[in-house]
């Protein structure tokens, strides 16, 4: 009987497997190195990099409290992931209910870092942010997959597999998201 393995071995199985035991280093260690990519599903949500550190700092606790819900230690990015959608999803629904009862917020624009030496820097800066700020313009649909491609270098079946959708589904999603931003971005960025 031949037994066929289908997924790579991962290290982080073992790493997840010592913090369902409740190894503080172990949780330290898998923080230290999931981070960047939590942090884009936050922002890929929420679109706002200011609200994204109370969200993941309530994931990382959601992970270390839940760890031991999770049966197939394998399936551990998918499970994060949605912890991560699902944080950022409610905080949005926050800010969207605290908006109507308050009234709308005033639009804050970044300025370019005044300390830049020379008008290239200030030409860089200035072009990203425009491009900062398309991304955040962009629809969350297109958005999430966005952040997860372009910032974490996901690929599309990881992306298809956390977001639970046909690899089709992403890459269609992922065009639409490029094209957007090239309208968006046309004659502002070179």
């Amino acid at each position: 009987m031949t037994v066929a393995l289908t997924d790579e071995f991962d290290p982080e199985v073992t790493v997840f497997e010592a913090i369902q035991t409740g190894d503080r280093y172990a949780f330290d260690e898998f923080v230290r190195r999931q981070d960047r990519w939590v942090r884009s599903v936050v922002f890929g949500i929420l679109g706002d990099w200011d609200r994204c550190e109370d969200v993941v700092q309530q994931v990382w606790l959601g992970i270390w409290t839940q760890a031991k819900k999770l049966r197939d230690k394998r399936r551990w990015r998918p499970w994060v992931y949605r912890l991560a959608r699902n944080a950022a999803i409610d905080a949005g629904r926050d800010v969207t209910r605290r908006r109507q009862r308050s009234g709308p917020m005033p639009f804050e624009v970044m300025q370019p870092n005044e300390e830049s030496s020379g008008s290239a820097e200030a030409i860089r800066e200035e072009q990203h942010r425009q491009v900062k700020s398309a991304i955040m313009a962009l629809p969350a649909l297109y958005r999430e997959p966005f952040v997860l491609r372009h910032m974490n270098g996901w690929s599309y079946r990881e992306i298809a597999a956390a977001m639970a959708m046909p690899v089709d589904s992403i890459e269609t999603r992922l065009v639409r998201a490029r094209r957007l931003l090239r309208e968006s971005l046309k004659g502002k960025v070179g």
